[in-house]
């Protein structure tokens, strides 16, 4: 069966995300475990950088909100407050033939079909089949956990058992009155956290996009009851502007707004911001209007009372959530989707075409992948190279140069090879601007900055780097 050009492209993004250092198969040595990938240089940079761009947007310019960070695991009453326990688990089916394993709802939505909800479980509609080898033998769906189970201390028994937390918003909600206590915030204010989730995917697919083990960037925002809607709307907002910022464009991303029978039944609305990958429109970020459940559940639990007390009102009461939460490796792998691009570039001067798939350039044109991150979140902000590695005076003026740029972000010093084929290196990483040291530099002071998309070149005094840059990013 032929690919589809969705397929080709993330096979070609996958490969790139390999050779450049973005992500690796986690313990490939060994073979490999589904769902569990490992970040290289790169990719540890893309990543830190959209934790960083999240944090600065949502905590660090807003006076109102403040960070925790909660343990990965937690009380195991946390989670039968929450109601994953005996409540988080998805339907499950196995073909009899190739003994394919499919979270049952996604084989259905697959064939324009839904899941029949029925007392006691769920049915498979008719004509439902296996899509690796097309086979209707099909087991009846069944409900497959998805937390982590492990166990606290020596002994592995009952009492012992606790599980790798499924979300980061439990935490929050368990340490709300602490955080209320000792930050002196007031209604309405949020708590924001990052960190890992782990959830045991029935089928973990589409590269990174769901995998069992994930981050999380995820904001508890406590507001008065009866302003649910306005918050709602406002953080809506908020988080669409973000995505501009780190280079993902509004004609990628989609609103999906849940009609009122798929929400949760403690939820008034909610928005999930999704981006067309490769493989289809899917969900980025979930922003939802959950009310007061959360509280009132560890409350009742806990048998602590997790109340706000309004000083100006001389009212006690349980504050409402907005909860906008966001996956930080399926932001990573749409920036990376966002960016990739395949081009045909003229050796002189011409125009650029977009690359044929599975052809070769026509003659006098070259094949160029780029990445075009957007600045904020590109791994490495500037390149910089001597013209020749073997020219003593180059290679000092161009380390001196590197190390004063080293300073403001994070750089590259590449010698090796052609200035061509090193601009070309850079542009397969997303790097966007490249500056080179040659023998004017030594003469007038001067360098050369070359710029990723554009590919065009301009020279700049040394002393006009810095700030020449921080205006370009």
């Amino acid at each position: 069966m032929a690919k589809t050009p969705g397929q080709q492209i993330l096979e070609s993004l996958t490969s790139l995300c390999k050779r450049r250092g973005f992500i690796f198969q986690t313990s490939e040595i060994y073979g490999g475990i589904n769902g569990f990938w490992d970040y290289g240089p790169l990719g540890t940079e893309l990543k830190r950088n959209i934790k960083e761009a999240w944090w600065k947007d949502v905590v660090q310019t807003n006076e109102n909100v403040v960070g925790l960070d909660s343990a990965i695991i937690m009380h195991p009453r946390v989670w039968e407050a929450s109601g994953h326990i005996g409540g988080f688990s998805d339907p499950m089916v196995d073909c009899r033939i190739c003994k394919k394993r499919y979270k049952a709802d996604n084989l259905c939505e697959e064939q324009g079909s839904a899941l029949i909800s029925e007392k006691g479980g769920f049915k498979l509609p008719a004509g439902i089949r296996c899509t690796h080898c097309g086979s209707d033998q099909l087991t009846d769906p069944r409900s497959f956990d998805l937390m982590f189970k492990t166990f606290v201390g020596p002994v592995e028994e009952d009492s012992a058992k606790a599980y790798l937390r499924p979300e980061t918003a439990q935490g929050i909600f368990a340490q709300f009155s602490n955080v209320l206590d000792t930050s002196r915030q007031k209604i309405p204010f949020g708590i924001a956290q990052i960190g890992k989730a782990f959830r045991n995917e029935i089928n973990p697919r589409n590269f990174t996009f769901r995998s069992r083990e994930f981050e999380q960037m995820e904001l508890e925002f406590f507001i008065e009851p009866g302003t649910d809607k306005q918050w709602h709307t406002y953080w809506i907002e908020k988080r669409l502007a973000w995505y501009a910022s780190i280079g993902l464009p509004a004609e990628r991303l989609h609103q999906d707004v849940h009609p009122p029978e798929k929400l949760a039944h403690y939820a008034s609305a909610c928005v999930d911001i999704a981006y067309e990958f490769p493989f289809g429109i899917q969900e980025l970020e979930g922003i939802a209007a959950r009310g007061n459940f959360d509280l009132s559940r560890h409350s009742e639990f806990s048998g602590k009372k997790l109340e706000y007390f309004d000083q100006e009102s001389n009212q006690r009461f349980i504050p409402h959530v907005i909860e906008p939460s966001a996956g930080v490796d399926r932001i990573a792998l749409a920036i990376l989707c966002n960016a990739y691009c395949e081009e045909w570039v003229p050796a002189g001067e011409g125009e650029v075409l977009p690359a044929t798939p599975g052809s070769n350039p026509p003659a006098g044109y070259e094949a160029r992948t780029v990445l075009r991150f957007a600045p904020r979140v590109a791994p490495i902000k500037v390149a910089v190279f001597p013209l020749l590695k073997n020219k003593p005076e180059l290679v000092e003026k161009a380390r001196e140069i590197y190390k004063r740029l080293q300073q403001c972000w994070p750089c590259m010093y590449d010698q090796a090879g052609a200035i061509g084929r090193r601009y070309r290196r850079q542009d397969e990483i997303g790097t966007p601007f490249c500056i080179t040291v040659d023998f004017d530099s030594l003469a007038d002071n001067t360098v050369t900055l070359r710029e990723r998309d554009s590919m065009k070149q301009e020279r700049i005094p040394i002393s006009e780097i810095i700030p020449i840059l921080h205006g370009k990013f």
